[in-house]
């Protein structure tokens, strides 16, 4: 059953659960793009200060148990897979993405979380992680144009979707957004009672140097989990070590093998992701050695996403591409029609577009794959040999 946004199926399903959603306190975070990296931060943050911490995110990038985690670890199969269970017995008209959810609520429960950090799916209003009782801090990240079938056609109304997370007595956090998105969310604040805080530094140390070696790359986004971490009360040297504790896969991810080839994996997914993967991709980032890396693109998506912008956007960042449908191939567009907008290449599989990609730049070279959360996880488990579970599509 694929994604339907309606909140009553999800409420009623808790209800008979004994609404585990209501056993913990939350930090609720949506946005077009960066809500997972913020979730991984701030859950890293909470556990450095002590904290017996939950995170929900989707979708998973290789193993399905990534998407529920306690303490920085996903929860064992064992676990979770008698939970997924008793929840499709006894709720068998919930979604994929509604019984993931209940099933994280019910071991956050199980498992005595305190505080649990959870990603909105899709939206915020009507997504099903939105049963939630008001958060202790609700964040949005970015408001663009992505999955507008469902959010609507301008930044205004999908910022009011992203906006139905915010509750009364929530503090917000909120990114850098767009006017027409900002004064949305602020008329949500206003009329249900929340607390607005301003956006603080992404250092929460000023002037102290962090050990994080992608710090720069995540700009914004690091502000929101710093901002979000201090509402919360957690240290500064609390966050710093958080900030330097936490992992977040397939997200700027550079990968290492043979001490010279370098793969750089992101899920930009959407063109606002790809306007930001071409800033970290833009040569003048680099140094003098560095802006003469030879860099090839492996590039696949899926047909709802606008991949022709994608590809326009990340024209300057690879003299080599790349084109291979992720996994889900039902769902992706024809590699064959990449071309038409950006010259390139056409692999069979992932695992080929990886060679074909490398055999272009040599080992000195660097590989980027992007497009697809899905992509990036099977190239994931295919560069560092990890089996795989099936990709799933909610």
């Amino acid at each position: 059953m694929g994604p339907k946004l309606d909140l009553s199926r999800m409420e009623a399903a808790c209800e008979r659960f004994g609404n585990p959603q209501r056993s913990f306190d939350a930090v609720h975070v949506a946005g077009t793009n960066g809500k997972g990296t913020v979730c991984a931060f701030v859950a890293s943050m909470a556990q450095t200060a002590g904290r017996r911490v939950g995170l929900f995110t989707s979708p998973h990038l290789v193993k399905f148990s990534e998407r529920v985690r306690i303490d920085g670890e996903p929860l064992a199969d064992e676990v979770l897979g008698p939970l997924l269970a008793r929840v499709m017995d006894e709720a068998p008209e919930l979604t994929v993405f509604e019984v993931v959810t209940l099933a994280a609520f019910l071991a956050f429960r199980q498992e005595g979380v305190g505080l649990a950090v959870v990603e909105v799916g899709l939206g915020g209003r009507l997504d099903a992680t939105n049963v939630l009782p008001p958060p202790k801090v609700a964040a949005i990240t970015r408001v663009a144009f992505d999955h507008m079938l469902e959010l609507g056609d301008s930044l205004a109304s999908i910022a009011a979707e992203k906006a139905g997370i915010i509750k009364t007595g929530s503090t917000v956090v909120l990114g850098k957004l767009h006017p027409d998105a900002r004064e949305v969310i602020e008329r949500r604040v206003d009329k249900v009672g929340a607390h607005l805080v301003a956006l603080g530094s992404p250092e929460p140390i000023p002037g102290a140097a962090l050990a994080y070696p992608r710090f720069a790359m995540f700009g914004t986004n690091l502000a929101v989990a710093v901002t979000v971490a201090q509402e919360l009360g957690i240290q500064p040297q609390q966050i710093a070590d958080g900030i330097e504790a936490a992992t977040w896969p397939g997200r700027n991810e550079l990968l290492h093998r043979g001490g010279q080839e370098l793969t750089l994996l992101d899920c930009a997914h959407n063109p606002d992701g790809a306007v930001a993967l071409s800033h970290v991709l833009d040569p003048s980032q680099f140094g003098e050695v560095e802006s003469r890396r030879n860099v090839a693109l492996v590039f696949g998506t899926l047909a709802r996403k606008n991949w022709r912008a994608m590809l326009k956007r990340l024209e300057n960042g690879a003299a080599h591409r790349v084109y291979v449908a992720p996994p889900l191939a039902e769902q992706a567009v024809d590699p064959s029609l990449m071309p038409e907008v950006l010259p390139g290449e056409v692999a069979p599989s992932v695992a080929e577009a990886l060679q074909m990609a490398r055999a272009k730049v040599g080992s000195r070279g660097l590989v980027v794959v992007t497009g697809s959360t899905y992509l990036v996880g099977a190239a994931r488990a295919a560069l560092l040999g990890i089996e795989a579970d099936p990709a799933v599509d909610s």
